[in-house]
């Protein structure tokens, strides 16, 4: 009994550490987009720390207001997580960076997190008009209790889709004197994830679940995360500004790059390669690495794949134009250099504005 409120003291310490961190660095004078981001991810995990804690003290359900509250507001919203990764990694190597509009479709899947509180809006406002009996209330307790069980698979698979991609990022765009801090941020979330993915497996059998609860409950998963909040809050709070550093080149080393990088991709069309990378740009060019990152980044304002997906979405609006096309728009897309529907959809509407069909419904009106 010691033991486990020790355990949750510490999480709820954990909890409050990142509620206040994520504050600080909302409001930290340095006006960094990367540290409204790393803001909102510790604000959701400490939320979700928070929840356990009222839980495990069974706050929620000595009072009939603090059932109602757990009902209608959620604590645990996970799936804005791997966006926010993904995200936070790009900012810290992109100028400028902000989300905009485009990027929304990466959130949508929050309403997963939404769904339980919006069943148990439907309860208590059924509950109050007396169309539902309060009676009830375990039915749909139940109800809203297996669905987050089943929902935690999804959660665990968005956030390690978004970390492997951040990774990815981070592999096509590190710069040795800078890899540290993003580096270390991927690696604390990839370990997490696996530690989840122990937990969650026993978790999603049906005869292993209540023992799997009876025996260690959530602390395998959330002792780690409470550690992850303080580690997050004081690294995050200390090294939060851009990765890429400030370094000046001159006007001559930046036209050379710029237009070595235009006959490279685009002239020899290098871009056609759905496996292009940056070392394979480095290998045609023989400028280093660092330099066209940092000329990219600093001055076209581009991290390497924006510059590359440019190309192929020209091509692809090109060929779409075309009196007569005999592929799809996805066989299009494929010979333009992308190997992923989703991908090219995501970058065609964040290059356009609108998604392929729409761009070809668009120039049919024109004409």
């Amino acid at each position: 009994m010691q033991l486990k409120n020790f355990l949750d003291s510490l999480i709820l310490l954990g909890a409050i550490q990142g509620l206040i961190i994520s504050a600080l660095l909302y409001l930290k004078k340095e006006k960094l987009y990367a540290n409204k981001l790393l803001a909102a991810i510790l604000f959701l995990i400490s939320l979700a720390c928070l929840n356990l804690y009222l839980l495990n003290q069974n706050i929620l359900d000595g009072s009939t207001i603090w059932a109602i509250i757990s009902l209608i507001i959620p604590l645990v919203i996970i799936m804005p997580i791997g966006p926010l990764i993904y995200f936070y990694t790009e900012s810290l190597y992109v100028p400028g960076f902000k989300l905009h509009r485009s990027h929304r479709v990466h959130f949508y899947s929050t309403i997963l997190d939404i769904f339980p509180s919006l069943i148990g809006l439907i309860f208590v406002l059924g509950a109050v008009l007396q169309i539902i009996a309060n009676n009830e209330f375990k039915v749909w307790g139940n109800f809203i209790y297996q669905y987050n069980v089943y929902a935690d698979f999804p959660r665990w698979l968005s956030v390690t889709i978004y970390t492997t991609l951040a990774w990815r990022k981070w592999i096509s765009n590190r710069q040795p004197e800078v890899i540290s801090w993003p580096k270390q941020f991927l690696m604390g979330f990839a370990i997490f994830q696996s530690i989840w993915l122990l937990h969650l497996v026993p978790y999603l059998i049906p005869s292993l679940s209540d023992a799997l609860l009876d025996w260690v409950g959530w602390y395998p998963v959330y002792i780690p995360l409470t550690v992850m909040v303080y580690w997050l809050g004081i690294n995050g709070y200390l090294k939060a500004k851009p990765s890429v550093t400030s370094k000046v080149i001159d006007a001559e080393t930046i036209q050379k790059t710029l237009a070595a990088l235009e006959k490279v991709v685009h002239q020899d069309r290098m871009f056609l390669n759905p496996e292009l990378t940056l070392s394979d740009v480095v290998k045609a060019t023989g400028i280093p690495q660092k330099t066209i990152s940092a000329v990219l980044n600093q001055y076209a304002g581009k991290s390497f794949n924006e510059f590359v997906n440019q190309y192929r979405i020209e091509e692809v609006k090109k060929r779409l134009l075309e009196s007569q096309f005999h592929l799809t728009i996805t066989g299009i897309a494929f010979e333009c250099g992308f190997n992923s529907q989703a991908t090219f959809q995501r970058t065609f509407k964040q290059f356009t504005g609108v998604s392929p069909t729409e761009f070809l419904t668009q120039q049919q009106k024109k004409r």
